[in-house]
């Protein structure tokens, strides 16, 4: 996909953020880019600014909005899977380097995000990214937001992540509600 398409995939339409209402249950807010897309076209992973229009501090750059994908992860986190994960950050230096890594390149795009949503630097947050990043897991939902919106192989614990959950769903298949789009 070229950049120009990729930036235009990424724009944020009324009609998407009515498909995140939907999704989230509630209005969504200070929503800059569509940061994943479904294999249909609607929402998965929303960017939102890093300093909320209240003035509140917003860490989580990705913000997982599917229902369906977030109850897949949920379930993984209910079980306990982040302190396995947490655990090997800590024993395996290859994977501690390249969470290492992810925990810089979400940074970057949480700076790039704020530069188009006007916010500037965001003190309060700086140097910290989310999910537990880059020494533990904390919030599998943040990875999995941050590997759909970045691709394969900038977050190999999100990466791991979607494969354990692609019983359930998979980025190559919709499991929307047509309802999203119709209301």
């Amino acid at each position: 996909m070229s950049d120009a398409a990729r930036e235009q995939d990424r724009t944020v339409t009324d009609q998407d953020l009515t498909v995140v209402g939907h999704q989230l249950g509630r209005p969504a807010r200070d929503v800059v880019e569509i940061a994943a897309r479904c294999v249909c076209g609607n929402p998965l992973v929303v960017a939102t600014a890093p300093r909320l229009g209240n003035g509140t501090p917003f860490p989580t750059v990705f913000y997982l909005t599917h229902p369906v994908v977030t109850a897949a992860v949920s379930r993984l986190e209910a079980e306990g899977a982040m302190y396995a994960m947490s655990d090997r950050v800590a024993e395996d230096p290859e994977l501690a380097e390249r969470y290492r890594a992810a925990h810089e390149n979400y940074l970057a795009e949480r700076r790039r995000i704020g530069e188009l949503a006007g916010t500037g630097e965001v003190p309060e947050i700086e140097g910290i990214s989310a999910g537990g990043m880059p020494t533990r897991v904390k919030c599998l939902h943040v990875l999995v937001g941050h590997s759909l919106a970045a691709g394969p192989g900038v977050n190999p614990l999100g990466d791991e992540t979607l494969e354990t959950i692609s019983a359930t769903w998979t980025p190559q298949r919709c499991a929307c509600d047509p309802a999203w789009r119709a209301a």
